[in-house]
């Protein structure tokens, strides 16, 4: 599936290369349709991790892919377990701060 964009439409060409200080998330965790993108902030005390949680849907009319962060009873199992995927990522890579480790 095509990557979205933060209005949720698909990229029609890909965008120049970006800096790697631009806002892009520091990885990304993707089940069937639910990914997990997990976002490095840094703080006065060090780097704090966040997570936000998506599920990718083909819209009927356009036939554009788009995302959501709204989720139906069967997406709840991959939810779930993609949750726990970005924990452990967190983790294994965190700095150390309390709200890492």
């Amino acid at each position: 599936m095509p990557p979205s964009t933060k209005n949720g439409s698909a990229k029609a060409k890909p965008e120049p290369r970006r800096e790697p200080s631009a806002n892009r998330p520091v990885h990304e965790i993707r089940l069937g349709r639910i990914r997990a993108a997990i976002w490095a902030n840094p703080t006065d005390t060090g780097v704090r991790h966040n997570v936000t949680l998506c599920r990718l849907y083909k819209d009927d009319k356009s036939g554009e892919w788009r995302d959501s962060q709204s989720f139906g009873r069967d997406d709840l199992p991959l939810v779930m377990k993609v949750s726990d995927l970005a924990m452990l990522w967190i983790y294994e890579h965190g700095t150390g701060n309390s709200g890492d480790k």
